[in-house]
């Protein structure tokens, strides 16, 4: 009897098919898991934005300035960290500082009157003995007993900031009833290091028993003749005792003094043919945010150092979009609008590159001067040690973002060529702004960093950001770390300021464009950056608005932020808080 199958036998699944499908089916089952595995890396390459390492906060510098180095930024609008960021504000003693009874015990003592024609800031003095008999006529600024009386009136009336150096009075105005004179001084509980210089304008009477005192005192910078330093080789200035041109002898901003940042030229044709020089052109870092401009500039400076030759850098700029209020990308922005280039000229070798190439156009095929050309990234700066061309150049492609200069100091190179970040310090055309401001606040105020903008408007990003800074939340926060009275200086990315009028209530609250006489076509900033622009008249960006208001705000006696003080929405948004280590 025949028997039939309950099932029929199909003919993948024979005995002599079965292994055969097997391998088959785990074949493609491998091939899938490939082909997903390759698509999820694809994706997370494309969209993944490591940590901007510049953006940490001040208490992360330190480690960031070890930590392995990125190819990419994410687009922030806050300002860029600079050298001068990282320098300690705590550098010297305000023992060393100027008192009352260090001008009392010099009347008649004249060696504490210090004889350093190298970092004069006034005029010499001339040691004149005052006549018995009080004559009529102008103050006579040079002399003793005027000068003292003028320091004298300074420390009493500004008792907010320490006193380290005066100049020598010069003659005011053409009346000559007042005397200008110079000082160097640093805010009480310095935020920030460095030191700054102010010169004013004093009234003076003389009385009929030939003393002298001051009526009057005029506002930040009205004693302009004052201002100059003077070369000379006899002293005239009075300083405190020991008190050192920086700070634990580091090099140190100051703050007021009048700028020279002109460009460097090449002394002659044997000079020009003798120097090694290295270039960087191409690539995908302009327009970019200016973190990550800084970043790949610092590589390119870190190489030139490393081999002892001259960068060869371009002073134009382009600024993002994100900054202008165009919302464009713009070309031709000065560095020196930015950042201090005497400060980097003075401390390294650097040439402009409009300068350079016409040096180079000239001499290049009369001195065989010779050019090494490098297009791959990957050619380590070590590699480069022996090289004896005169000029290396760097050239960069269009795919990024292995185009980016910053490239060139990671790996291998990232341990041996360190970022000079000692050489790029903010402009001081922009920090003598913010010492206005500072100083028409008298140097005492607190301050509250108010971030709300596109920011506050995106909920799914910085969902409590909106209510967390609103007038009474603001008020709120605040109430109990500010003390009721005080100046308040707002620094904020909110357009209209009338948000914060309920601040009123309790604060003497100040805007950035409550200012905005220091940066209009009267003032000393626009006059100095439109010749910089060869007459064109430069606009006070939002770059530069940004810097103003932080740098301001970080001035602050008590200063509170927005992230981590008044909301516990994180600043790059939801899931992206740091943690402290």
């Amino acid at each position: 009897m025949k028997r039939h199958a309950l099932i029929p036998r199909s003919a993948s699944f024979r005995p002599e098919t079965l292994g055969q499908n097997a391998l088959q089916l785990i074949g493609n089952l491998c091939f899938s898991l490939f082909v997903l595995g390759v698509l999820a890396f694809t994706i997370i390459a494309a969209t993944y934005q490591p940590e901007d390492p510049l953006l940490h906060p001040s208490t992360k510098l330190t480690s960031f300035l070890t930590s392995k180095s990125n190819a990419t930024f994410r687009s922030d609008d806050s300002t860029a960290h600079t050298g001068d960021d990282f320098l300690s504000p705590n550098s010297t003693s305000d023992s060393a500082s100027i008192t009352l009874s260090h001008i009392n015990s010099s009347t008649k003592t004249s060696s504490q009157v210090a004889m350093d024609s190298a970092s004069a800031v006034g005029d010499e003095a001339t040691d004149s003995s005052t006549s018995a008999v009080c004559a009529d006529g102008p103050i006579d600024c040079t002399d003793t007993e005027v000068f003292h009386t003028m320091m004298r009136a300074a420390i009493e009336m500004f008792r907010n900031i320490h006193f380290y150096r005066f100049g020598k009075s010069a003659r005011g105005g053409e009346d000559g009833k007042s005397c200008d004179m110079a000082w160097r001084f640093r805010p009480e509980e310095a935020k920030r290091a460095g030191f700054y210089k102010d010169y004013r304008r004093f009234d003076i009477v003389q009385y009929a028993n030939c003393t002298y005192s001051v009526v009057k005192i005029g506002d930040y910078h009205s004693g302009i003749n004052a201002r100059k330093k003077r070369k000379t080789t006899q002293g005239g200035e009075f300083k405190a005792k020991d008190v050192a041109d920086s700070l634990s002898g580091m090099v140190v901003p100051l703050i007021g003094e009048a700028v020279n940042d002109t460009l460097p030229v090449v002394e002659s044709e044997s000079k020009f043919s003798s120097g090694k020089y290295l270039i960087y052109t191409g690539g995908g870092d302009r327009c970019k945010s200016m973190s990550h401009y800084l970043w790949s500039f610092l590589c390119a400076l870190g190489e030139a150092q490393y081999l002892n030759r001259t960068l060869i850098m371009d002073l134009s700029i382009c600024l993002n979009s994100m900054y202008s209020s165009s919302n464009q990308d713009e070309e031709g922005k000065d560095f020196r609008f930015y950042f201090d280039f005497e400060h980097l000229r003075d401390s390294t070798s650097v040439l402009d590159q409009l300068q350079f190439w016409e040096d180079w156009s000239k001499w290049q095929k009369k001195d065989k001067l010779r050019l090494y050309l490098v297009e791959d990234f990957k050619i380590t700066p070590m590699k480069l040690a022996e090289v004896k061309d005169s000029l290396i150049m760097r050239k960069f492609g269009t795919v990024e973002p292995d185009n980016y200069w910053c490239r060139v100091c990671e790996g291998e190179t990232e341990s041996v060529i360190l970022r000079p970040w000692n050489l790029i310090w903010k402009s001081r055309r922009l920090m003598d702004i913010v010492a206005s401001i500072a100083s028409r606040l008298n140097w005492d105020y607190d301050a509250v960093h108010v971030v709300r903008g596109k920011k506050a408007k995106n909920t799914q990003l910085w969902p409590n950001l909106a209510a967390d800074t609103s007038p009474d939340a603001l008020l709120s926060g605040i109430r109990n770390k500010i003390d009721d009275g005080r100046h308040l200086y707002v620094a904020t990315d909110e357009p209209d300021t009338t948000f914060f009028d309920p601040l009123k209530e309790r604060y003497t609250t100040h805007f950035l464009n409550d200012f905005r006489d220091l940066w209009d076509e009267n003032s000393e900033w626009y006059l100095e950056t439109m010749k910089l622009n060869n007459g064109v008249p430069v606009e006070f960006d939002g770059y530069m608005r940004v810097e103003v208001d932080t740098e301001v705000s970080l001035r602050a006696k008590k200063h509170i932020e927005t992230f981590n003080d008044l909301t516990n929405d994180c600043k790059d948004g939801i899931n992206t808080c740091r943690t402290a280590s």
